[in-house]
C-alpha cells in the first residue's frame, strides 16, 4: 500500500462579501473600479462571494457578473442567500453555492444563528519584528500577535490572525483577525495608514483621515464596522 500524501480537513477562511443591490453589471463595475483603485494590493487575489440577498429577479448575467470579477483581479468563489433559480444560473455559470448567514432584517430570510462555529482564541507568543517592515515587504503572524517595534511605510503590509502593535507610524496596510478573530485589535503609535482591516472589515486611508490622523490610536471591531479611539499614554 503507498503512503497517504494528502489529508482533507475542514476549515473556516475569511472571504470577501460583495453585497449586491442592483443587477446593473456595468454599474458595478464602474463602483468596483473606484474602490479597487483605493488599495489595489489589498484586493488582488481576493476570494470574493456575492451576497444575492437583495436581488429579488432572475435577471442578474452570472456569467458577465463571474467575468468582470476575475478581470479585476478578485478570485470568483461564488454567491450566496439567493434563489434556487439564481443559485441553479450561477452554477451554470461555474461559480459555487455557499451558506453564509447574516443578521438581516428582512421577512424572506429567516436562518437561525450558527452556534457551531467557535471563534478562534490566539494563542501562541506573539511575533516580532525588530525594525521597521519596508515598502513592498508583507509579514503574516500566523495563529499569533504581531509586534512590529518599528514603522510599517508606505507600500507595506503586516497581517496577524491576531492583534497586530505597531511601535513606530503606520503607513502602510495592517491586517488584523485575518481568519475572523472579530476581537482583534491594531494598536499603532501614529496613523497615517494607506488601509487598515480588522475581520474582514476595512476603511481606506480617506475614511481615516479624521481627528485621530496622525495620533496614537486603537482600533477595533464594533457592530460590523470599524472603530478608532485614542491610544491612552501614561
Amino acid at each position: 500500500m503507498s503512503e497517504q500524501i494528502f489529508e482533507l480537513k475542514g476549515n473556516l477562511f475569511t472571504l470577501s462579501v460583495l453585497h449586491l443591490y442592483s443587477t446593473d453589471i456595468n454599474l458595478l463595475a464602474e463602483q468596483l473600479y473606484i474602490k479597487i483603485a483605493q488599495a489595489p494590493k489589498f484586493f488582488e487575489g481576493a476570494p470574493i462571494v456575492v451576497n444575492l440577498i437583495e436581488i429579488k429577479n432572475n435577471s442578474l448575467d452570472f456569467v458577465h457578473l463571474k467575468s468582470l470579477l476575475e478581470r479585476m483581479s478578485f478570485n470568483a468563489v461564488g454567491v450566496c442567500n439567493g434563489s434556487d433559480e439564481q443559485h441553479t444560473q450561477a452554477k451554470a455559470a461555474g461559480l459555487s453555492v455557499l451558506n453564509y448567514s447574516q443578521d438581516v432584517k428582512s421577512e424572506s430570510v429567516k436562518k437561525e444563528p450558527n452556534t457551531s462555529i467557535v471563534e478562534k482564541t490566539v494563542h501562541l507568543p506573539a511575533q516580532i519584528i525588530n525594525g521597521t517592515v519596508r515598502s513592498g515587504q508583507q509579514v503574516y503572524a500566523k495563529d499569533r500577535d504581531l509586534v512590529v517595534l518599528g514603522a510599517v511605510s508606505h507600500g507595506a503590509e503586516v497581517i496577524a490572525d491576531g492583534n497586530v502593535h505597531i511601535y513606530g507610524t503606520l503607513r502602510g496596510r495592517a491586517i488584523a483577525g485575518a481568519k475572523g478573530f472579530k476581537n482583534a485589535h491594531i494598536f499603532c503609535n501614529r496613523l497615517e495608514a494607506e488601509l487598515v482591516s480588522i475581520n474582514g472589515n476595512y476603511w481606506i486611508s480617506d475614511s481615516l483621515q479624521g481627528e485621530h490622523w496622525g495620533s496614537a490610536v486603537q482600533i477595533q471591531q464594533k457592530n460590523e464596522s470599524l472603530e478608532i479611539s485614542a491610544l491612552v499614554k501614561g
